[in-house]
């Protein structure tokens, strides 16, 4: 994509400024460019151009995110690499223990031949909405950050760290967990630290995996393997998220590469034959971030910006999307009505569609955590026959299918598959 410092400094008025170049802001340019061709939408990234091409990450993509994503015209350019999860088990275990019981499976479609999700690798992902924002004719400006804004009756003026200005009637502020949009709109947030890490990394393997998530919940906190498309080479791979103490985590990721491929093994087992790390693992500090409020006067908070989540479900991204749809939707009714699309009660009903199952979620993770990340008797006892249970009840599981599909609840259009 070509820098667009240039076109800042002599652009007129905006309709919508979005802060943030990642999945939630390029999907929320691409879906409001989309259903109202009318609207002057822009895109302000911090970070230096390029930066999300040696993003050697992948993430899981819901059902609903997916259905998005096609109607957002980008799904089929990355339908080609991205691996389906055909099928997901549960276990709950000591890394010391001989055998790892299973306690919960799950089927992996929502529907025949839909699977309730897809691995998607990041780079794949920002590209094709980097190219699809390209064809709609939206500016994204790379390498300057927001380093103020003024609202009035009228619309917002954003201040850019190079002086230029710009002037919009919506901000969408999708600049991650730790916002400085948010912070400057004064909204506070609730939050707290897990003393835990994620660590993140792809591992090769001899056998394919066939499809499958695992869930390996350890005291110190889950340990899942993510299928991922083999590579250029036909070499099996699979994407990693093992949470522990923080600690720990840096010692391992900071440490000798033997000693972290050992510990890789003690966890990911020998099921798929020999491995090795294929990339140099990274590890991020976890806690709970929720905004107390998810807009202000002429202000939208999206994504990571308005909520951060524990990885335990592998919802934080889905969540955002969720975001992404529910605003696009609020906002082109808006505009089609003729109503001011950075007025406050317009903006509110975003708000009360997204707030709820946000916190919500945010809660469920938080409990979920707490309830798995630890090795006290009682608790594991508990938790297992709970597992057990729900393996034992077709409905539930369906049910839970359905929750991480992304298809429950009061579902935006752009979710179902539908354009607005």
């Amino acid at each position: 994509m070509v820098d667009r410092k240039a076109d800042a400094k002599t652009r007129a008025s905006l309709d919508v400024l979005v802060a943030g170049a990642g999945y939630v802001g390029l999907a929320s340019a691409v879906a409001l460019k989309q259903a109202r061709p009318s609207l002057a939408v822009a895109v302000v990234d911090a970070a230096p151009a390029g930066v999300w091409q040696r993003d050697g990450r992948a993430s899981a993509i819901a059902a609903a995110a997916c259905r998005m994503l096609e109607q957002l015209q980008v799904w089929n350019e990355i339908a080609p690499e991205a691996q389906a999860i055909t099928d997901m088990i549960i276990t709950d275990s000591r890394t010391s223990d001989p055998v790892r019981p299973v306690f919960l499976t799950f089927d992996g479609e929502v529907a025949p031949g839909e699977p309730f999700a897809h691995m998607v690798a990041n780079r794949d992902l920002n590209g094709a909405l980097r190219r699809r924002a390209e064809k709609l004719g939206i500016d994204i400006i790379e390498g300057l950050a927001v380093s103020a804004f003024d609202t009035d009756g009228a619309g917002i003026t954003v201040h850019l760290a190079d002086g230029a200005t710009l002037k919009a009637r919506l901000l969408v502020a999708a600049d991650g967990v730790n916002s400085k949009l948010r912070d400057m709109a004064g909204i506070k947030t609730v939050k707290w630290e897990y003393g835990q890490s994620g660590i993140v990394c792809t591992v090769a393997h001899e056998r394919p995996h066939n499809g499958r998530a695992e869930e390996h919940f350890l005291p110190a906190g889950p340990f899942a393997t993510l299928p991922l498309k083999p590579d250029s080479n036909g070499t099996n791979r699979s994407s990693i998220v093992w949470v522990e103490r923080t600690e720990d985590a840096q010692k391992l990721v900071d440490g000798d590469d033997l000693v972290f491929e050992h510990e890789l093994e003690q966890r990911f087992g020998l099921k798929l034959g020999a491995i090795h790390v294929a990339d140099k693992p990274r590890a991020w500090p976890l806690g709970l971030t929720l905004a107390r409020a998810f807009v202000a006067p002429r202000i939208a908070l999206a994504g990571d910006a308005a909520h951060g989540i524990h990885p335990i479900a592998g919802q934080g991204l889905n969540l955002g999307f969720k975001d992404v749809a529910a605003l696009a939707e609020v906002v082109v009714e808006a505009d089609r009505l003729g109503q001011d699309i950075g007025a406050l009660d317009v903006l509110e009903r975003y708000q009360q569609w997204r707030r709820f199952d946000t916190v919500q979620m945010g809660i469920t993770t938080d409990v979920l955590n707490r309830l798995f990340s630890n090795d006290i008797g009682p608790l594991r006892t508990a938790r297992d026959i709970g597992l057990g249970l729900v393996e034992r009840m077709p409905k539930l599981k369906d049910f839970f299918i359905r929750q991480a599909s992304g298809l429950s609840g009061d579902t935006p259009r752009l979710l179902k598959g539908e354009a607005i």
